[in-house]
């Protein structure tokens, strides 16, 4: 479906008023509001930096990470693509250095891989700049010691020949190339294990299952209360197909839904000011063929840019590796939007259809073919007889076209400063790379620079 004739949904939490306010019975220091590797992560963060103070996680389902942390490539990206200054570029190379600091220490199998950047004669200005950036690029916040020639994003340009060297598979008509040794790839649902665990061994940290936030209210103080002088969010929860819940005060609340981010704050602001959220489809094919017989670094095409180097909403249906060595190519792109109805905007204020994108995680042989053709054009000898459907994975997205950084909004429950919400959206890729490092600024730089601010 082209961008243009994409409508986005606005919907709220409780958007149909069926849950009715209700006092909290509990109150807990920090409640993380989804379970993908993201929401693990800051709650592990939390539990570490606060060992004495509770944090609960509460997920919809049954297990963790069984929406976008499950469907995607688990590559840990080295940081080359987006501008130098946004999140996306900072916390990707912070998290990579973290991801892999946590792999060695907790034995999460993963391997540095490498990263073709393959370009055509066409494209060669496209990773000069790649390249140029990425010899430019600061240390992050929070960086290890490091010299002063020590690069944070170590990079070469190469000769289409020298690819060739490297991967003999490649087109002839590839004239240039980025390679980047720091890509690789992890098993993320090891890194996933080893939060939970390390969660549910902590002194404060609790790990909530099956269990949905059905509605979120700025917590007033009532003259019956016992928490009189709190300041927080009244959460009501939901576990399975129970009628009515459960309600904490949250002192900190940290919404980390992935697909369902938006849910939270559009229930919160009037009608207008309500924040839509794109759903983009990438299907993935498992290969097995010709054309890949000496494939063992990851190959990446150059992504169709915009306006500018930054607009594009698709890295290109690349190569990538599992830790078995199987191939598989992906993910290509798909704008997906919610059904045509009589009265759309109905249906797309309505909480009940946030959910409309699981009809679409049926894989189907309906991409394979513009699959092939996209990958022929820098690995000529794959057949597409090779091509088979895998898996399909679904990304947030807060805008159609140009560059969205990941957004990591905040607000108060009284207004002016006590009673913080954080809300995490757009975190699409590189989300499992950057997922440390985002809990990292959450919980250093914004929960807990508030501490120390008196806040």
């Amino acid at each position: 479906m082209a961008a243009t004739k994409v409508r986005g949904l606005v919907a709220a939490l409780n958007s149909t008023g069926y849950f009715k306010y209700k006092s909290p019975d509990a109150v807990v220091d920090f409640l993380v509001v989804g379970g993908g590797v993201v929401g693990l992560a800051v709650a592990q963060r939390l539990s570490e930096r606060f060992p004495r103070k509770s944090t609960y996680l509460v997920e919809r389902h049954p297990h963790a990470g069984e929406e976008t942390s499950s469907r995607n490539s688990e590559v840990v990206h080295a940081g080359l693509y987006y501008p130098p200054e946004s999140l996306k570029t900072q916390l990707c190379l912070r998290g990579r250095h973290l991801m892999y600091e946590r792999c060695d220490k907790y034995n999460i199998p993963y391997r540095k891989t490498g990263k073709l950047v393959v370009a055509h004669e066409h494209q060669r200005a496209y990773i000069e700049s790649l390249f140029a950036k990425a010899r430019q690029l600061p240390w992050p916040k929070h960086s290890p010691p490091h010299g002063a020639e020590d690069q944070v994003l170590p990079v070469s340009l190469i000769s289409g020949a020298q690819a060739r060297e490297l991967e003999p598979d490649l087109s002839p008509d590839i004239t240039a190339a980025l390679w980047s040794p720091e890509t690789g790839i992890v098993d993320s649902h090891s890194v996933m294990e080893s939060l939970e665990k390390d969660i549910l061994e902590s002194e404060g940290g609790e790990l909530v299952f099956s269990t949905r936030v059905v509605r979120v209210d700025p917590y007033r103080s009532e003259e019956t209360s016992t928490f009189d002088s709190e300041k927080g969010w009244v959460v009501q929860t939901v576990t399975e197909n129970a009628e009515q819940g459960d309600s904490l005060l949250a002192r900190t609340l940290i919404n980390a839904s992935g697909l369902s981010a938006n849910l939270i704050p559009n229930s919160l602001l009037p009608e207008v000011s309500r924040i839509p959220m794109f759903f983009a489809r990438g299907s993935y094919a498992a290969y097995s063929g010709s054309g890949i017989s000496r494939i063992n670094r990851l190959i990446y095409p150059c992504p169709e840019t915009g306006p500018n180097k930054h607009a594009f909403q698709s890295l290109g249906t690349h190569l990538t590796l599992d830790l078995q060595g199987k191939v598989r190519f992906g993910p290509d792109l798909e704008w997906i939007s919610p059904p045509c109805q009589a009265d759309a905007s109905e249906y797309d204020f309505n909480e009940e259809n946030a959910d409309f994108w699981r009809k679409h995680l049926k894989p189907s042989d309906s991409r394979l073919e513009e699959m092939h053709r996209a990958v022929t054009e820098y690995l000529p000898g794959v057949s597409f007889e090779g091509f088979r459907p895998d898996y399909v994975g679904i990304r947030p997205k807060l805008v159609l076209s140009g560059f969205q950084d990941f957004t990591v909004r905040k607000d108060y429950a009284d207004g002016s400063g006590r009673g913080l919400m954080v809300s995490l959206m757009g975190i699409e890729s590189p989300g499992l790379t950057s997922s440390l490092a985002i809990a990292e600024h959450v919980v250093d730089d914004i929960i807990d620079g508030q501490t120390l601010r008196g806040i």
